[in-house]
């Protein structure tokens, strides 16, 4: 398969996130694996953007990720914060752009308003029941979730956690050294 197809597994991350309301959380684990090695168990793929107001996270190579992130902040910042407009922009980038459509890696984004996943195939999807997963790890977590938000009273923060530690025990390229960001009202 060809990088950026979007039937590639990307492996060593899972990245999930879940919605309420105006109420969000993300959560990556932190394992970094080559191949059947893991290289590091601690590492940090969820993050803060547009001044502590965008979530994103990320599956796959991580200088592409971290060249994607930069990219999207300029994008954000260019369209004033709209998520969607500069997720949008993105993406004709990366599909168009001779060097970004190279990269592999797939994002997971969300605001207040929103939530979206973003690959190199120029797919900006929004999910359905507010709940969205990237990653090896995404099918096992994105189910844990949807399970846990209709069968519970759990916060998004509760639903990620537990989510990511579900797929931690199914997904060899996932572990338990979770790391949750979330925006709310407060």
């Amino acid at each position: 398969m060809s990088p950026g197809s979007s039937s590639v597994i990307l492996h060593g991350t899972t990245i999930l996130t879940v919605r309420s309301g105006r109420r969000v959380a993300m959560g990556g684990d932190g394992q970094v694996s080559l191949g059947n090695t893991v290289l590091k168990a601690s590492a940090v793929k969820v993050r803060r953007l547009h001044e502590g107001k965008v979530l994103a996270g990320f599956a796959g190579s991580t200088a592409d990720a971290l060249a994607l992130f930069e990219r999207f902040e300029t994008k954000l910042s260019e369209h004033g914060g709209q998520l969607l407009r500069a997720a949008v922009e993105l993406s004709k980038d990366w599909r168009t752009d001779r060097y970004l459509r190279r990269l592999e890696a797939m994002l997971l984004i969300a605001d207040r308003e929103a939530t979206l996943v973003l690959t190199g195939t120029g797919d900006v999807l929004e999910p359905e029941e507010g709940v969205a997963a990237i990653g090896s790890g995404g099918p096992m977590a994105l189910s844990a979730a949807r399970a846990l938000l209709r069968h519970s009273t759990l916060t998004p923060t509760e639903v990620v956690k537990a989510g990511l530690e579900i797929a931690s025990e199914v997904c060899v390229f996932t572990n338990q050294n979770i790391k949750i960001e979330e925006l709310s009202d407060d």
